[in-house]
């Protein structure tokens, strides 16, 4: 396989438009609970079933626009790169991207918002909603798109109907909250009553995507006083550090050794302070004395096996003996404030210097070039 560019972005966003659900819920049954825009207060904002979406935001799209630090605050300010497909493929062509993978943003970065819903059948039309039109929206405008659905979390058979369902339409992915039992009132992640998920991810080969920031209970509010900006920089700095816990809990548990093909991409995780946790991952196994409880591998080994880190504006010269360049994978993160578009070329030039060719095109493409069978 050769591209034009040499560059896949394995964690971009997708802006779901005004329409995508009111469109495609039933107004007689659903009514006022389908997510939809609402205006209030000279602002738009997403409601769901009553729920605020996008902490109350209309979009999250900043790196398109001609002031970075400020977010539209009605649907007309939303730049036409965030949701439209033909747009973005210029947006892409001008970093010089090749192929993208799609995430959420009103659903929650990694499918969460409607994880909040109490009511089962809702979520399950909302999710099916967001998935059906990922597809037919953006995944036939090109095949330059890698579609990753997002699924229902309760019950797990629902869950896993979704995903065969998902991934026969053309979904390259499954996208899942890390965090999903800060959100209702279902088993810990680590419990063996999520196995067919993960099991179901083996059967059809499609990676498990876990994004940074899903998972409320590792996040801190900030402080009271800060202005905007400072608070998302806060936010934009402790969100990828997060997927530290949720990594842990993937090599500490049996996850992986109960499910040895199955690969895990921490999307927006950054890379740059995964060297020292697994030292201390490896330090604490064998401490602990794991091998002898049944541990048939270290951390760090089950690392190598089956996990991928996401860097995007991270030194990886200085990384890549530890953590190995076939775990590490590249991202623009278009359309999110941390994006490196427009200046992606730049930014990368910077960030790989001393890193030999093929270790480059590995992190940079090759890999998500397998992980998705490109």
């Amino acid at each position: 396989m050769q591209l034009p560019h040499g560059l896949i972005s394995v964690d971009d966003h997708v802006q779901e438009p005004p329409d995508l659900w009111t469109a495609r819920l039933s107004r007689t049954r659903w009514g006022d609970r389908i997510p939809r825009l609402e205006r209030a207060g000279g602002k738009e904002r997403w409601i769901v079933d009553g729920q605020e979406l996008l902490d109350g935001r209309v979009a999250r799209a900043s790196a398109l626009t001609v002031e970075r630090d400020r977010e539209p605050t009605c649907w007309e300010e939303v730049p036409a790169a965030a949701y439209v497909p033909a747009e973005r493929l210029q947006a892409m062509d001008a970093g010089g991207i090749d192929y993208s993978a799609l995430y959420p943003t009103v659903a929650g970065s990694a499918g969460e918002a409607f994880s909040r819903l109490r009511d089962e059948e809702l979520e399950r039309a909302c999710v099916a909603a967001y998935n059906d039109w990922l597809i037919e929206v953006w995944g036939r405008a090109s095949e330059r798109f890698i579609p990753q659905c997002i699924v229902p979390t309760w019950p797990v058979e629902a869950t896993v109907a979704e995903i065969r369902r998902a991934v026969g339409m053309g979904h390259r992915g499954v996208v899942f909250p890390a965090g999903i039992m800060d959100l209702r009132d279902v088993p810990h992640l680590a419990d063996s009553d999520w196995d067919p998920v993960w099991s179901v991810c083996e059967e059809l080969d499609v990676p498990l995507c876990l994004h940074a920031g899903s998972s409320p209970g590792l996040q801190y509010a900030p402080p009271p006083g800060l202005t905007q900006a400072r608070a998302e920089a806060l936010s934009a700095m402790t969100r990828p550090v997060s997927s530290a816990y949720v990594l842990n809990l993937f090599l500490f548990s049996r996850i992986l050794i109960r499910h040895p093909k199955l690969r895990v991409i921490l999307a927006e995780s950054t890379i740059t302070w995964a060297t020292l946790d697994l030292e201390w991952s490896d330090h604490e196994a064998d401490h602990d004395g794991l091998i002898n409880e049944g541990y048939p591998s270290t951390p760090s080994q089950l690392f190598h096996r089956q996990c991928y880190l996401n860097a995007w504006y991270d030194p990886v010269a200085r990384y890549i003996d530890y953590l190995g360049a076939g775990n590490i994978l590249w991202s623009a993160n278009i359309p999110e404030a941390t994006s490196t578009w427009p200046k992606t070329r730049e930014t990368i030039e910077q960030c790989f210097q001393g890193v030999a060719a093929e270790e480059r095109s590995q992190i940079l493409w090759r890999n998500a070039a397998t992980l998705y069978k490109l």
